[in-house]
């Protein structure tokens, strides 16, 4: 028990540190004011899987918190959106055997539909939301950049995401696997 929560520790730390040096040096501009399309999330959301909605959740919260403050001030409403997508990814975690050597159908499935509930929740719900209620910030503006992130995370999750996870499978013994000579 005590290793596993070593282990969950030192994911969280991983996570984060990545989570950081991706959202701030490595992303696509949407062409909506203050909205990237970024490669985190497809991070975040391995981590999620391989360590569970903890590691998920406070991964991407400290990596976006950090992000934020290189650049000079948190927005909350999106950091606590993207502690939310972390959370909800970790939530489907049981149900990808990835840690069993296996991501096919069954468990790409499940990967693509807890990045889309994820994703609706954090960028459709939270952040606009937040935006509005803690910012006072214009719907129109903060849905459409919800739903802009939202699209491109989703897509650049399931699909970086769904590669790392395919490799990562590859490299884990199947139970069984083993025969004996």
């Amino acid at each position: 028990m005590k290793n596993d929560s070593v282990r969950k520790v030192v994911a969280t730390g991983i996570g984060a540190a990545l989570f950081f040096v991706l959202a701030r040096f490595v992303a696509v501009p949407s062409g909506i004011p203050n909205t990237n399309i970024t490669f985190q999330y497809a991070i975040q959301a391995v981590f999620a899987v391989l360590y569970g909605p903890v590691v998920g959740c406070l991964s991407g919260f400290i990596g976006h918190v950090l992000c934020d403050m290189s650049w000079g001030g948190v927005w909350w409403s999106w950091a606590f959106a993207t502690a939310v997508y972390g959370l909800i990814v970790g939530l489907f975690a049981k149900k990808i055997n990835v840690k069993d050597g296996y991501f096919a159908r069954k468990e790409i499935v499940t990967f693509v539909l807890a990045n889309l509930v994820a994703n609706v929740a954090a960028w459709l719900v939270v952040a606009p939301v937040g935006d509005i209620l803690i910012y006072k910030e214009d719907p129109s503006l903060v849905f459409t950049q919800g739903l802009v992130a939202g699209l491109g995370d989703f897509l650049f999750a399931v699909v970086l995401g769904g590669i790392l996870l395919f490799g990562y499978s590859k490299t884990v013994a199947k139970a069984g696997s083993l025969d004996k000579e």
